[in-house]
């Protein structure tokens, strides 16, 4: 996704520098109008000491290393976008560590995944009122043509919106995939499951894009086969039934949908987890297999 927000920014007429620990990835930003940064320490220098506006797409494990890192060397005043899937929790205390070093962070849970570029990002972000009004037209350039982008108040917010919003994923993605399973193993063996899809995905009640991808994968291998079964979890719903118990909420769907996909990495596998590994691979590209 980072790729395609700097190609994204530049196109639409951004000075964009690029910085990637891997060469290669500055070297295909430089083919999209960015300038190649190779270090940190040359980002910093093409702001000639003004105030910097970063955004940062990385793991949650190495967000507060890299935050370090950068305020280390960064311009006071600067501001960091925290874009990718930070536990909020985290987030207020990055947001803290920021501040007392003169600068601000922003959150921005992002939505999109490999169709980002093309569609538009979907960003949920928190932070600073003004801090978030002088990079707005950032986040107008990403959410062209048919993304959108909210700012919430209170760091931490955008992860917050963001981490529910995957959490509900998780459970539309079970539900989709556990009703593909009963077409596939129900009474009326040999059912076109990509049929069925194409007419969900007119006019009832389940369309949406996540259906549209469930029917596209089963075009293209209507039996699944090649794929384990293995679906990996990325913190979101973890981090969202942990809150939920602190406050007494019950997420007995969500709580369902995460249980399937710890189970699925201790080998229990059948067609339904294999379309949510197809489902993960069609909307972010992620791996099909273990």
């Amino acid at each position: 996704m980072g790729i395609q927000i700097a190609r994204k920014l530049s196109e639409d007429g951004h000075e964009v520098i690029a910085h990637n620990r891997t060469r290669s990835k500055v070297d295909e930003a430089i083919a999209y109008g960015a300038a190649a940064a190779y270090t940190k320490e040359n980002v910093v220098r093409a702001f000639k000491g003004s105030q910097a506006v970063l955004w940062i797409m990385v793991p949650a494990a190495v967000v507060e290393s890299e935050l370090t890192a950068w305020l280390g060397i960064l311009p006071q005043g600067s501001i960091i976008i925290d874009g990718g899937n930070t536990d909020y929790r985290l987030t207020r205390k990055h947001t803290e560590l920021m501040a007392e070093r003169g600068s601000i962070l922003l959150d921005s849970g992002t939505s999109g995944g490999v169709w980002g570029y093309q569609r538009g990002f979907s960003m949920m972000i928190g932070g600073d009122d003004e801090a978030f009004k002088t990079v707005e037209p950032v986040f107008k350039t990403l959410a062209k043509p048919a993304g959108g982008y909210q700012h919430f108040d209170g760091p931490g917010s955008g992860h917050y919106v963001k981490m529910v919003h995957n959490a509900i994923e998780y459970g539309m993605m079970e539900s989709l995939a556990e009703g593909y399973r009963m077409l596939h193993e129900g009474p009326y063996q040999g059912l076109d499951l990509a049929a069925a899809g194409d007419v969900w995905q007119h006019s009832s009640v389940v369309t949406s894009w996540l259906n549209e991808l469930s029917r596209d994968a089963l075009k293209e291998n209507p039996t699944l086969e090649g794929i384990d079964g293995f679906v990996a979890e990325s913190g979101e719903a973890r981090w969202t039934i942990e809150t939920a118990t602190e406050l007494g909420i019950s997420l007995p769907v969500i709580e369902a949908s995460f249980g399937v996909r710890l189970a699925s990495q201790k080998g229990e596998v059948n067609f339904a987890t294999k379309l949510l590994a197809a489902m993960r691979n069609k909307f972010g590209g992620h791996a099909l297999n273990k």
